[in-house]
């Protein structure tokens, strides 16, 4: 009997060693693990799926938004992705008819600054009838301002078209400013004589 515990006691204590590495590997891992978690740029909080958003001021709506797919990152600047397409529909606060929209590939909402981004086949329409196109957009929802670092092609509700390498305006696309900007304008020549 006497044998048996010295060979056990023998057994452990040789067996100790590989224990304490074990848990110290363990150990450096979880500080790894940690030490790349603190790295990552942006982590996804919360993907969702079928987004379908209206936002409204005392029982008026303002604006509606939908898109396949939101992506919210949780940073020091916390921010949204929407990478399959987004679509907001803006409606007049008195008749709650549609005056305007923004469709875009990507959307982007930073929520610190309530700017919104819109990238790539950007469509804005305004209740005119006239479409802006452009590869990026950018909406101010707290200024009320719309405006692109990238050229423009708008759409008049008459068939004329103008170009600039850059664009501003209210939220409304109703007074638009292009830079160098240049068109296309159909002239009834019987208005002329």
């Amino acid at each position: 009997m006497y044998n048996r515990v010295k060979h056990l006691r023998g057994l452990c204590l040789l067996l100790l060693p590989v224990f304490a590495f074990f848990i110290s590997s363990c150990e450096n891992d979880l500080n790894k693990v940690k030490e790349i978690a603190s790295n990552e740029v942006g982590v996804i909080v919360e993907p969702t799926t079928g987004v379908d958003l209206i936002m409204s001021d005392s029982a008026k709506v303002q604006l509606h938004l939908t898109a396949p797919l939101l992506l919210q990152y949780q940073t020091k600047k916390p921010y949204k992705v929407m990478p399959k397409g987004v679509q907001i529909i803006f409606y007049d606060k008195l008749t709650q008819k549609e005056s305007g929209r923004i469709i875009a590939d990507t959307g982007i909402l930073h929520e610190d600054t309530k700017l919104y981004e819109f990238r790539k086949n950007v469509v804005a329409t305004n209740a005119k009838g006239e479409t802006y196109k452009s590869d990026e957009l950018f909406w101010n929802s707290v200024t009320k301002k719309v405006y692109s670092h990238k050229p423009v092609e708008v759409t008049m509700s008459g068939g004329n078209v103008m170009n600039g390498d850059d664009f501003e305006s209210d939220d409304k696309f109703l007074h638009p400013s292009l830079r160098n900007s240049k068109g296309i304008f159909h002239v009834d020549e019987n208005a002329t004589q």
